[in-house]
């Protein structure tokens, strides 16, 4: 390997680091910042106009909020390859987390105040990530490491629509884009883009945002 080498694959892992470390710091604030509504801290009211806000918005949100605080640590290489009885138990409580979070949002999505169109966006993604998890426990039980990790990516991919979602939010009003219309467009564009970015690099085999080797 020649020094050319070495440094183009140094600067590409203190990038993905970089990454990975933005990521789980948004990841850890929208998930403490979601567990309020259990403290009744801050306003949130207006979120169970939804149909079925109770009790299945704090289902969503106990699941979803805990998934995204811990998902980033599934990819801390150094934990997989020296703790992996640690690993294994991040990563049991991360798949529970998700399905919770997932069946709480189906239902949740089905109310939604935004209509027919939010309510497929957040159906889709509430069942494509229950479908993500259960192939990722599937594929590590039957020890098929590298499928496990890919269907792990692309949940995580999915867990981290709450940060997206997020960051969308606050564009709709300088781009006068009506809330309303917005909501629903983001419906989709809190994770299919995610998703996206996740398969492309699974199926090119390129240094990953989300993992540390």
């Amino acid at each position: 390997m020649t020094l050319s080498s070495l440094s183009t694959s140094s600067m590409n892992a203190r990038a993905s680091q970089g990454l990975w470390a933005v990521a789980a710091l948004l990841s850890a604030g929208i998930a403490i910042y979601a567990y309020r509504y259990f403290l009744a801290i801050g306003p949130h009211a207006q979120l169970l106009g939804n149909a079925y806000g109770w009790p299945f918005l704090y289902v969503h949100i106990i699941g979803a909020a805990t998934a995204l605080l811990i998902g980033p640590l599934n990819f801390i290489g150094a934990v997989r390859r020296r703790q992996p009885q640690v690993h294994r138990w991040i990563g049991r409580t991360y798949i529970v987390g998700c399905l919770v979070g997932a069946a709480g949002g189906l239902v949740v999505a089905f109310g939604s105040t935004a209509g027919p169109v939010a309510t497929a966006g957040f159906g889709l993604l509430a069942v494509c990530w229950i479908a993500a998890n259960v192939q990722g426990w599937r594929m590590a039980r039957a020890r098929r490491f590298g499928e496990h990790r890919a269907w792990m990516i692309r949940s995580f991919a999915m867990t981290f629509a709450a940060v997206t979602l997020r960051l969308y939010m606050p564009l709709l009003a300088p781009l006068h884009i009506p809330i309303l219309n917005g909501y629903r467009a983001i419906s989709f564009l809190c994770w299919v883009p995610n998703l996206a970015v996740a398969e492309v690099y699974i199926r090119c085999s390129l240094p990953g945002v989300l993992v540390l080797r």
